[in-house]
């Protein structure tokens, strides 16, 4: 079989696994086994025809197929993978040597490949990548614009924007590394709280690490090994706990604290 009747055979295996997986319930076990096909099909392709692999619309569907696989690895909470994809992506969206069409979902991934590197606090890997995009983009698109504000609301220690930020995402597709982002922020203000005080009555807890149940707090407080006394109504650390803090703030309890009195006042 020709190079060129390969790609029009993948290009129709992209087709129906894109279908599949934009399906309300999608089979995502059968996604991932087409995708495997879609992937091992670009190599031989490759390998066969340099001619065809350089044609626009192949690198149209290999660029579509990577896509495809990001997505995926978001649906499946593959991280690993994600970050793979988008690797491959970069050359697509910054080196776009092609002059291909710009890409509908460009914009949506690298977004959420910027909200992995905040989760995974990689700051400098970060901006490098916000240097690569246009200034109209970092001011205007919503993609962009979200986890820029993200990363100066966490320099300035500012962790109630950053709760806020997740009923503001732009697709729900974020709320994904924005649930791995608030993790590490209570494991932040944990550390903080347990640096500077012996304990915290439940009310308190709940608000300064941002949840929304008292089943949550309980969870966590087990998670940590703090001693709760329901009939208090209140936390107490154990005393010579290492701090573990991933973020600078020094005043992020004073602040979390006012706000948490702030709220009940209010309320």
């Amino acid at each position: 079989m020709s190079a060129t009747s390969s790609a029009q055979q993948m290009a129709s295996l992209y087709e129906s696994t894109r279908a599949a997986l934009n399906a309300s319930n999608p089979d995502l076990e059968t996604v991932r086994s087409r995708l495997s096909q879609l992937k091992v099909g670009l190599v031989q392709i490759t390998a066969q025809s340099a001619q065809v692999a350089r044609d626009s619309a192949f690198q149209l569907l290999k660029r579509s197929i990577l896509e495809m696989g990001a997505e995926l690895s978001i649906k499946t909470g593959d991280i690993a993978g994600f970050e793979r994809y988008l690797a491959q992506l970069e050359s697509f969206y910054f080196d776009n040597q092609l002059g291909l069409s710009e890409s509908k979902v460009m914009y949506p991934l690298i977004g959420l490949n910027l909200l992995r590197m905040l989760s995974e606090n990689l700051i400098a890997d970060f901006h490098t990548t916000l240097e690569r995009i246009g200034l109209d983009q970092l001011q205007n698109n919503q993609f962009i614009v979200h986890p820029v504000k993200l990363e100066q609301a966490l320099m300035e220690g500012s962790y109630k924007k950053v709760w806020q930020a997740r009923s503001e995402v732009p697709t729900p597709e974020y709320l994904f590394f924005m649930d791995i982002l608030m993790t590490t922020i209570r494991n932040e203000v944990a550390s903080c709280a347990e640096k500077s005080y012996t304990g915290l009555p439940f009310a308190d807890a709940k608000t300064v690490l941002f949840f929304t149940s008292m089943d949550e707090l309980l969870n966590f407080s087990k998670e940590r090994q703090w001693i709760v006394s329901p009939s208090e109504k209140r936390i107490t650390f154990p005393k010579n706990v290492e701090n573990t803090r991933l973020f600078q703030g020094e005043n992020i309890m004073k602040q979390n604290l006012a706000y948490a009195q702030e709220l009940e006042r209010i309320v």
